[in-house]
């Protein structure tokens, strides 16, 4: 497969899905506990069971969830992408749900096929809510070990090629002649990659194991957990920062924690509160470190973290 087959991406609404199926069976996610015990008492009652009937406790996961996963997706982008999604697919994946589901639940879902439109607007308020309680407050720890992930298995692309970062993605997956063989917990998915390509999207929340997105148009997707995931990784900006003041120091550490997004040099200075040629000597030596990348856009120069430099964020987590 071509290099330039394979893409890397992130989706909020994996992540709220399987924030989801964690409050229902917390008892399968240890990881997660430490983030369960911050949002329980937070989490709005009524728009949760909302999302817990359309999700379920395990097994599939509707489509209309995740937007096409891509690098610089965002919640709001994903909240966007759910309020104007074609309703005829819906009504498709809320016929799948209805035939995986009993009771009470059944009848709520065969509401909302009878219903799309109605539904797809609860759906989207209730995503909204129960995201803003649960894991708004937790994105930038999350994103970072997202971002993390992603640049550590794009050097190893870059320094020993497509096979070598496949085998690390996860035990369950296998690579080859144009196909990736995912085995799960029920049943085996082969995803043909020939023409179409492969966008590989970690997870923090589904730390568990692999899933696919395979049915067209979708391109083909293969979620897989985040490396470096631990039950410390909810820990607040205060913790992380003096994690890595404690090997940077404080001032190139939190030049460093807010680097996720291109600077100037006087942006840099201004955001650290130091003198502009205090922030020029950090930078140099975070980028003389090979943590920092520095660009020139126009008369100024842009600061942004290297793959590396992710590696090590996502790390302290």
């Amino acid at each position: 497969m071509r290099m330039s087959a394979v893409r890397f991406g992130a989706s909020p609404g994996h992540e709220l899905a399987h924030a989801v199926r964690v409050l229902l069976r917390p008892e399968q996610h240890p990881l997660q506990w430490g983030w369960l015990r911050a949002v329980r008492e937070r989490l709005p009652r009524q728009s949760f069971s909302l999302l817990a009937a359309v999700i379920g406790d395990d097994g599939y996961l509707p489509d209309f969830l995740t937007a096409a996963p891509h690098w610089d997706m965002t919640p709001d982008a994903e909240l966007d992408a759910m309020r104007t999604a074609d309703l005829a697919p819906m009504r498709v994946d809320f016929g799948k749900m209805v035939l995986r589901s009993t009771g009470s639940r059944q009848q709520a879902l065969r509401d909302m096929q009878a219903h799309p439109a109605r539904a797809r607007r609860m759906i989207a308020d209730a995503w909204s809510e129960v995201w803003d309680a649960t894991l708004a407050p937790v994105w930038p720890q999350l994103e970072r070990l997202l971002r993390a992930d992603i640049a550590v298995r794009s050097r190893t692309i870059a320094t020993s090629g497509i096979a070598s970062m496949a085998a690390e993605l996860h035990p369950k997956v296998s690579w080859g002649a144009g196909a990736v063989h995912v085995a799960m917990r029920r049943h085996s998915e082969e995803v043909d990659c020939r023409g179409s390509g492969l966008v590989l999207v970690p997870s923090v929340m589904s730390s568990w194991g692999c899933m696919v997105l395979t049915e067209p148009p979708a391109q083909p997707t293969l979620f897989y957990p985040a490396r470096g995931v631990t039950a410390g990784w909810v820990r607040d900006a205060t913790e992380l920062a003096e994690a890595l003041g404690a090997l940077l120091g404080p001032a190139r550490a939190g030049i460093l924690l807010e680097a996720g997004t291109a600077r100037t040099t006087s942006q840099v200075a201004r955001d650290a509160g130091i003198a502009t040629s205090t922030a020029s000597h950090h930078l140099t030596v975070l980028r003389e470190a090979g943590l920092i990348g520095s660009e020139r856009d126009g008369a100024s120069m842009l600061h942004l973290r290297t793959p590396l430099g992710e590696a090590m964020v996502g790390a302290a987590l």
